[in-house]
């Protein structure tokens, strides 16, 4: 079956760092499109990188330009997302999203990880 299992997540001030990791199974990662959201309380889900599927292409909210970086790797399944400079409006639930390459309805989402970013 598939899963997308998110770690990564915790406490950290802000100026701090932390990397997620998204382990993905039951599907070939390879040709799928792989994307970080993240959900604030009271707020929408947000977009907040995408990789394409071979990591060729990366794309980022403007809201984190220059402080995260997105990546993958397809020979042991995982998505990454490296956040630096965090700051407390970053504090959310991030996901790990996969959208089928030739199929734009067929998503799959991860359980999330908290990011919480106070001093």
């Amino acid at each position: 079956q598939v899963q997308l299992v998110e770690s990564g997540g915790g406490l950290v001030q802000p100026g701090g760092s932390l990397r997620l990791s998204c382990a993905a199974s039951g599907f070939t990662f390879s040709r799928y499109i792989m994307s970080w959201y993240r959900q604030a309380p009271g707020k929408e889900r947000e977009l907040v990188a995408t990789i394409t599927s071979h990591g060729g292409t990366t794309n980022y909210a403007d809201s984190v330009k220059g402080r995260f970086t997105i990546s993958r790797d397809n020979s042991n399944n995982t998505m990454y997302l490296q956040m630096n400079s965090l700051k407390s409006e970053d504090t959310a639930v991030y996901y790990c999203n996969a959208q089928f390459i030739i199929s734009a309805t067929t998503k799959y989402w991860g359980q999330g990880t908290q990011v919480t970013v106070s001093s």
